[in-house]
């Protein structure tokens, strides 16, 4: 690696003109010795996002931003795409940075997040993904709890994603190596990359806060009319790469189901909906798996069951 690495941060916009100076700011503004190579592919937003976008970029080219790096390269392009995939392949395609990372148009970079994995893959060369912690902050930027992330375990990465997306940086040779992002996904395609890397590279935990991972009405994380989706894409990864449907991902998937799918009068008991979901659950588990299956055992504790009771955004945050 270079003395002065370049650091090749993609963000993907669309319609996000209310978080997207925040998050420009968040990357424009880190500080280190390295050169930042920072690309913003919005996905023609008929919101003030390009105007936000033109703002940031007049500042830099007219010296007006203090620049507090090695240097900073600022492209960016407005043009309808197929969805997030396709606009983060687009960015990926322009970068010429040896440190790939993606931050997306409604999350923001703490200080120093930059400098740190820069340093870290200076001094672990063998690397082939960072990851470090994150909070969970609302509309207005207010810290609500924090990502749940853990030491890498393969074998766990089958049933909870303790990658957070947003304090995760990859290297460029690596993010080739096993085929870049899947076109086809447009929900899991970062939990499907970080497995397709995790199964032929070194992937390194660092208990450092690095990011503000924000949850709003609009996020696919929390979005009703989005989650299934998402859930049902997280699940087929998880089959597609492990050979079996994890009890937790089958129940996240049911719960949500039966939540949107039931009468209201029976969605609005919470009772209800946990009987619907472990019902659904136990029935969908022996069918995708062919009955039980003996990994499902290590699933099956307290802190588990605790969690039946609690609504997703109580377990998303430590609630």
């Amino acid at each position: 690696m270079l003395e002065f690495p370049v650091m090749s941060i993609v963000t993907p916009s669309y319609n996000q003109g209310g978080f997207l100076a925040e998050t420009i700011e968040s990357v424009i503004g880190q500080e280190g010795d390295f050169v930042l190579d920072y690309i913003i592919v919005d996905g023609g937003s008929t919101d003030n996002s390009v105007a936000i976008i033109k703002h940031y970029d007049a500042l830099l080219q007219n010296g007006e931003w203090q620049v507090k790096c090695r240097g900073i390269t600022f492209r960016w392009l407005s043009e309808r795409d197929k969805g997030q995939t396709d606009a983060l392949m687009k960015g990926f395609r322009m970068a010429t940075g040896e440190v790939l990372a993606w931050l997306n148009s409604d999350d923001t970079y703490l200080p120093g997040a930059l400098q740190t994995a820069a340093g870290f893959f200076h001094g672990h060369p063998e690397t082939g993904l960072l990851y470090g912690e994150s909070h969970y902050c609302d509309t207005a930027g207010r810290i609500i709890g924090r990502y749940r992330t853990e030491e890498f375990d393969f074998e766990i990465l089958a049933w909870f994603n303790f990658i957070c997306q947003p304090s995760t940086f990859f290297r460029r040779d690596v993010f080739e190596a096993v085929g870049r992002l899947d076109e086809t996904l447009h929900f899991a395609m970062d939990y499907d990359l970080w497995v397709r890397i995790g199964t032929r590279f070194p992937c390194r935990y660092l208990p450092q806060f690095l990011s503000k991972y924000r949850l709003h009405e609009a996020s696919k994380t929390i979005n009703d009319q989005t989650l299934i989706s998402n859930c049902e894409e997280g699940l087929a990864v998880a089959i597609r790469h492990f050979g079996w449907a994890p009890l937790t991902r089958i129940f996240t998937l049911c719960r949500t189901t039966s939540k949107t799918c039931l009468p209201h009068f029976l969605s609005s008991s919470k009772l209800m909906v946990m009987v619907a979901a472990i019902l659904c659950t136990i029935a969908s588990s022996f069918r995708l798996n062919r009955g039980f299956n003996h990994n499902d055992l290590k699933l099956l504790s307290r802190e588990n069951f605790r969690k039946l009771f609690k609504s997703r955004l109580e377990i998303m945050t430590g609630k």
